[in-house]
């Protein structure tokens, strides 16, 4: 890789030319270099490379102990894992960070350059501008600096980084070591291949043991730790991880009695060499009285730590809140993502919209406003310059939308992430504020972790909503409505990443007032299961619908699911109900069996044989068992991951599900799914399934009719409808219509099948329905056009025209062909 080098005089000219930008990086170096801490003053540097070049991350490289490696002393910024930054390079290697260091001249390499480097094959993007400067001290380092902005580092960038380069220090390799093997009442060493850890006696006092009582194990001061705090604790402990925030933290550990106790750790890497392992080296101390500090860069670490679990933007932007509000005294701050030219906020401190511009209140949209860039021109300035700004206390050039969001001090910190802005984050004081150094390069560190967090998390939620909606789609919309029940179902997605889950239900009208209940779970969480699941739905409704006795339903899905040469196996339940008689038919296909709430209180799991799961057995039995309701009876159908935990078996958990029933109100059943679901664990997909049976308050008249194949066979059909009719009182002037269309009916079955044909007659509520079936699964075909000299052709044409309606269903193998026809009389 080929690396453009400045010569010295054009680094003289660049020094010379000095701008408002360097000259504030002049005072502010200066200042550092007469600070009364030298041990801080490498860091303290570093981080002017951050507020005043624009980098995203900058790192101190020495010589290590053998020379023939360049390690990483110090870092500033963004973790260095997010640039596939190294602990360490070979000082002779083709590195920029050796390149630097080898000829004593900066080197400056673009986004191509770096898009062409053998280092870019680590990192996640490689739209990077790099810059590596040599720096003084005995034996040489060299300064690295990486930045995202698309044009890199201009040229006043570039004189702030050689005099950061100028300002640094490099310590030698004695100094280094002298340091390590220094270990003070409050100081540790840490061995970071074994996780030993020497520590002085103060630190022991702190954690609360003795010397006799510690064993040497990083592992037990970390168990003394508050949970919250072990993530930035164990990034520390993990090489890996290291970065600015993972040299100096706070963290909290338990105390006997009271709160838990603050505690700050400050330390080094050093690089290992000549048999030594690389160490952790630093101290601790009470940091009760410190947190108040604004320069605690721990804030950054905390803040890294924070948003590397985040998964949402709201995640991402609460995240930012409560890490810069407080140590800032703020008095209010907002974050908002960035969508073309709108500012779509997504979380407000405080809340209230009183405590906001007018702007942004008449923008309100439910929660949270949407506020136009167009609206606030100096917003929209310091989004495309991408620089954090200031506006002290008393600057009168902002707009009203603007400064009432900060009367005395406001920041504007846009979010950068891979060459483009994300968002914004506004800080705002009512009282004078003042912005030291330190101040600004926490801001400035605080909106690189935050736009890099922003731009994940986004991509997260848009993925989310894109898996939310996939799933919506495979299953129901809206649930039927039942004649004699009511149904209700719930499905909860798994909170545990974007995989899609394979957890169904249905509710399935069948004719005469039957109604098929289905719930299931395909095995895993994958797209694959999701989309097995829907198969697995839709066949199942298909084979019900066709007319199949329950078992036969539940035999096809399994036939059906091991002939898809696929590894994933479903469970299901499979319920037919008879709203007329109250009763039902169930088959359990390795699925937890139905919960029934009967109406005095008490529940019961119903003991309903059970087969194997769907798919595993090609020839599998699915035994029926039947079910008995009684008008007010709850129906209960679930998955496991409502009723399955880690610290108890599934017995427990359907005796707890039992339990919930039985103490719920079935008369609301929307609260009773809500009550349900209220403690359900989320790293699986849950799915339920209530109905409740309500007996129908008026039950339709039914007889039926064996038609033999005989001469006469229509007439008697004739015969035997005209006598039920009147039976049920249906008026003569309506049985004459009904009879034509039995006549039609009965004949095209007989001329045009072989086998059975059965008349059914049901009359409910006014409507006649005329059902005849056969044993031809072919359903007849209207015909189009019929000459005036045909002799047939035209039954179907006055059924057509004497019903109100007509169809045809699929029934075991055969059709039913029905019509309905509205009459008086009856029920």
């Amino acid at each position: 890789m080929s690396h453009k080098r400045c010569n010295g005089d054009v680094v003289r000219q660049g020094a010379a030319e000095r701008g408002p930008r360097t000259l504030r990086a002049e005072g502010a170096l200066k200042a550092i270099a007469a600070g009364p801490e030298p041990e801080e003053r490498p860091r303290r540097i570093l981080e002017q490379a951050l507020v005043f070049a624009g980098a995203s991350f900058a790192a101190l490289y020495s010589p290590g102990d053998d020379r023939e490696l360049l390690c990483l002393a110090e870092s500033a910024g963004a973790p260095r894992t997010l640039y596939g930054v190294r602990d360490s390079y070979p000082a002779a290697g083709g590195s920029p960070v050796a390149d630097a260091h080898r000829a004593g001249e900066a080197v400056w390499v673009g986004p191509e350059e770096f898009a062409g480097s053998a280092e870019s094959r680590h990192v996640p993007s490689s739209g990077f501008s790099l810059a590596t400067l040599p720096v003084r001290g005995d034996g040489g380092g060299c300064l690295l600096a990486l930045t995202e902005r698309p044009e890199g580092f201009d040229a006043e960038d570039r004189r702030c980084l050689e005099l950061i380069a100028e300002a640094m220090t490099c310590p030698t390799p004695a100094e280094a070591e002298a340091a390590a093997e220094e270990l003070r009442p409050g100081a540790f060493t840490l061995a970071m291949d074994t996780g030993r850890v020497e520590v002085g006696d103060d630190i022991l006092r702190l954690f609360g043991l003795a010397p006799d009582e510690f064993d040497g194990k990083v592992e037990t001061l970390l168990g003394l730790a508050v949970p919250e705090d072990l993530p930035s604790l164990m990034s520390v402990t993990e090489s890996d991880h290291m970065s600015i925030g993972d040299r100096e933290l706070e963290f909290r550990v338990e105390q006997p009695t009271g709160p838990p106790k603050w505690l700050r750790l400050s330390g080094r890497l050093l690089p290992g060499g000549d048999g030594r392992p690389t160490r952790l080296v630093g101290t601790v101390v009470d940091a009760s009285t410190l947190r108040p500090e604004v320069t605690d860069v721990a804030r950054v670490q905390r803040l890294a730590a924070a948003l590397a679990t985040a998964g949402t933007v709201r995640d991402v932007s609460q995240a930012v809140v409560a890490a810069l509000r407080r140590p800032l005294r703020a008095d209010r701050i907002a974050l908002a993502e960035l969508e073309n030219d709108r500012l779509v906020v997504t979380v407000l401190d405080p809340p209230e919209p009183e405590s906001w511009p007018e702007l942004w209140r008449l923008e309100w949209r439910t929660e949270w406003p949407d506020a136009p860039v167009r609206a606030m021109p100096t917003l929209a300035a310091a989004l495309r310059e991408g620089r954090a700004r200031i506006w002290p206390a008393g600057t009168g050039d902002l707009e009203p939308a603007l400064a009432d969001v900060g009367p005395g001090g406001l920041a504007v910190l846009p979010l950068p992430a891979g060459g483009r802005m994300a968002g914004a984050c506004l800080i705002g004081w009512d009282t004078p504020h003042d912005f030291g150094p330190d101040e600004r390069a926490l801001l400035t560190a605080s909106a690189g972790l935050a736009g890099q967090a922003l731009m994940r998390a986004h991509a997260f939620d848009a993925e989310h909503e894109l898996v939310g909606m996939l799933q919506r789609q495979l299953l129901p919309r809206r649930l039927p409505k039942l004649p004699g029940a009511v149904a209700v179902a719930r499905y909860l997605p798994s909170t545990a990443g974007l995989e899609l889950g394979g957890d169904w239900y249905d509710v399935i009208p069948l004719p005469d007032h039957h109604v098929a209940l289905v719930i299931g779970d395909v095995q895993g969480h994958s797209a694959g299961a999701a989309t097995l699941m829907g198969q697995m739905r839709t066949a199942l409704r298909a084979y019900a619908v066709e007319g199949h006795p329950p078992d036969v339903v539940v035999s096809h899905a399994n036939r059906l699911l091991t002939g898809m040469e696929t590894d994933l196996f479903a469970t299901c339940v499979y319920v037919e109900l008879d709203m007329e008689e109250g009763s039902a038919w169930c088959v359990r296909a390795g699925h937890l069996p139905p919960v029934l709430r009967h109406p005095d209180g008490s529940t019961e799991i119903a003991e309903v044989e059970g087969g194997p799961p769907l798919g595993v057995v090609t020839q599998a039995d699915f035994p029926m068992s039947p079910l008995r309701l009684r008008p007010g009876t709850l129906i209960a159908l679930t998955t496991d991951g409502l009723v399955e935990t880690p610290d108890a078996d599934i017995d427990e958990g359907m005796d707890r599900f039992a339990h919930a029933l039985a103490v719920s109100d079935p008369a609301h059943l929307g609260l009773v799914a809500d009550a349900l679901l209220g403690n359900a664990r989320r790293n699986d997909d849950v799915a339920l399934l209530l109905v409740r049976y309500d007996g129908m308050a008026l039950r339709p008249l039914r007889e039926s009719w064996s038609v033999w194949r005989l001469p006469e066979a229509v007439r008697h059909a004739r015969r035997f409808t005209r006598r039920t009719l009147r039976s049920w009182g249906v008026p003569d002037d309506d049985i004459d219509g009904v009879l034509l269309i039995v006549s039609e009916l009965v004949t095209n079955a007989l001329v045009h099948t072989d086998g059975k044909v059965r008349l059914d007659l049901t009359l409910i509520s006014g409507k006649l329905r005329v059902a005849v079936a056969d044993a031809s699964p072919r359903t007849p075909v209207k015909p189009t056009s019929i000459g005036w000299e045909a002799t047939g052709g035209r039954g179907i044409l006055l059924v057509e025209a004497m019903s109100a309606t007509w169809g045809t269903l699929p029934v075991s193998g055969g059709k039913q062909v029905w019509s309905e026809i509205p009459v008086d009389g009856g029920r």
